[in-house]
């Protein structure tokens, strides 16, 4: 249990590290979403967000360009999360979920970052129990790597202990990603906004696109 909570301390340390590191290369204008931000990136991204290639949930290799054809909320996290990525996974679906109701489509998805357990099959389960149009995406070591690095997000997996190589956690940062078609990234969400909250957030975004 120490050491749980020990990985679980470490995990918040990193994106809060994580949120000062982008927040500290946005700075710079608004731009034409200026009055969006509630963070300090700049139009253009500050270089996050790029091309990528993974795996879908049903086992077929896509591209960034067919993933992202509509508004999407981006989040990076692993189907074994025992809190944290379920709880900011859900608040990702039920801001969906809001923005629909109101005629305004955003596409939810899910990387993980743990490829070893997460097969296509056992991220399609957890992404179907979140929402029905959440996309769950996977791939190789390299393939996830390197969408990671895109994103500028940060995780690390924790050796297992003798006898439990199946269960072992995660270190990641806990951001969520907006893009939107022809522009790419725009903004990222901390963990602490409500379903609500961001969906406010992404509708202003919309709206000014």
């Amino acid at each position: 249990m120490t050491r749980i909570f020990a990985i679980a301390a470490g995990g918040a340390l990193i994106a809060v590290l994580g949120g000062i590191y982008l927040i500290t290369a946005g700075r710079g204008g608004g731009g034409e979403f200026a009055e969006c931000r509630s963070t300090a990136v700049a139009d253009g991204g500050a270089s996050i967000g790029g091309d990528f290639t993974l795996v879908d949930e049903t086992g077929k290799t896509v591209t960034s360009a067919e993933v992202l054809d509509q508004p999407a909320l981006i989040y990076f996290g692993y189907t074994f999360c025992p809190d944290v990525c379920p709880l900011d996974v859900a608040r990702n679906a039920e801001a969906t979920e809001i923005l629909e109701a109101r005629g305004e489509i955003v596409k939810p998805i899910f990387i993980s970052i743990d490829p070893e357990r997460d097969t296509p099959e056992v991220v399609a389960d957890f992404t179907d129990a979140m929402h029905p149009r959440m996309l769950g995406l996977t791939g190789s070591p390299e393939q996830v790597k390197a969408a990671s690095k895109a994103y500028r997000t940060f995780y690390k997996a924790h050796e297992p202990e003798e006898g439990e190589e199946d269960y072992y956690l995660v270190d990641h940062s806990t951001f969520t990603y907006l893009t939107l078609p022809g522009r790419g990234f725009v903004e990222f969400f901390r963990r602490d906004l409500t379903g609500e909250q961001m969906a406010e957030k992404v509708s202003c975004f919309l709206n000014a696109s």
